[in-house]
């Protein structure tokens, strides 16, 4: 199961909180964009609830970070 994680962050921290989630278990890959979010994640587990019951909550613990949406990836296959 993978998801995409957008993500806010305090102003000017969006490098930096990147960089940090890059090296989190579960991130695939951290990217810092411009426009209504900061830094956009792809993150990976085996099931939804480990996606929601180990990854989610160590994106949030980030220092800088004000608001995650998790949004998982609907895959049609």
């Amino acid at each position: 199961m993978e998801a995409y994680v957008l993500i806010q962050t305090e102003v000017g921290r969006a490098e930096v909180v990147a960089k940090q989630l890059a090296a989190l278990p579960g991130v695939v890959s951290a990217e810092y964009v411009t426009g209504p979010y900061d830094v956009v994640l792809r993150i990976s587990a085996d099931t939804l609830a480990a996606l929601q019951a180990d990854v989610v909550p160590s994106v949030q613990q980030v220092s800088g970070i004000t608001r995650t949406l998790t949004c998982p990836i609907a895959d049609g296959a």
